[in-house]
């Protein structure tokens, strides 16, 4: 294989495996054999071993010589961290997104992720409700103007997905996130810095206290 192959199958692979990972497919504690995944994802061992050990750097796996990766588990403390970075970032993105004044076509990716998750609570599909989360967080990064803090926020929104999606069944139908989102957006379109910032707060206060709550209440083996 030419290194521009394999350059490409390796990203291949990191691509497959962490979304197996952040979705569950892969959940904390599995282990898994670089042949066996090789198989799995029709690649040679080559590039699956360079997507393992650029999981490992993610902090997604831990690479064992002859006994391939196993995937990491998420502790209490683990998300403590992560909303405490997240409680952080993201208010002050709401914020700079509030004082860049754009119309709205330019916030039409969070208005229409307010709608979905909206339609989904109206029927109770949590996961088109996750979905729709995800894209309002991944679109209030990106439009907020501030390219290293949409970088930092996204690579801790990754660290806690897993976490999220595993407990999602869990927890109360999410009715009062979705009304914190859609609280935000009036405030950004409003030009409200101040207010978009301190409802996200809240919001980011809120719901991590509500998950790691639950994550220490559900005895799961994996934390």
């Amino acid at each position: 294989m030419t290194p521009a192959r394999n350059a490409t199958a390796a990203e291949t692979a990191y691509q497959r495996l962490k979304a197996m990972i952040l979705d569950n497919l892969l959940p904390p504690g599995a282990q898994r054999l670089e042949a066996e995944l090789a198989v799995q994802l029709g690649l040679s061992r080559t590039p699956v071993r360079e997507a393992m050990l650029r999981l490992q750097q993610d902090g997604l796996v831990t690479v064992t010589p002859r006994h391939g990766m196993r995937v990491q588990p998420i502790s209490a403390a683990d998300m403590r961290d992560i909303y405490d970075v997240l409680e952080s970032l993201e208010p002050k993105a709401a914020e700079l997104l509030a004082r860049l004044r754009l119309d709205d076509a330019a916030l039409r990716p969070l208005a229409e992720a307010c709608d979905a998750m909206e339609a989904a609570i109206a029927v109770e599909d949590r996961m088109a409700w996750a979905r729709a989360d995800e894209a309002f967080h991944h679109g209030l990064a990106a439009l907020c103007g501030n390219r290293r803090l949409s970088a930092m926020v996204m690579q801790v929104w990754d660290q806690s997905h897993r976490a999220r999606m595993f407990t999602l069944a869990m927890r109360p139908l999410p009715a009062r996130s979705t009304a914190e989102h859609r609280a935000t957006l009036v405030a950004i379109r409003a030009g409200d810095a101040d207010g978009a910032r301190e409802v996200y707060r809240q919001h980011r206060q809120r719901g991590g206290a509500e998950l790691i709550a639950l994550i220490e209440r559900s005895g799961l083996a994996w934390l």
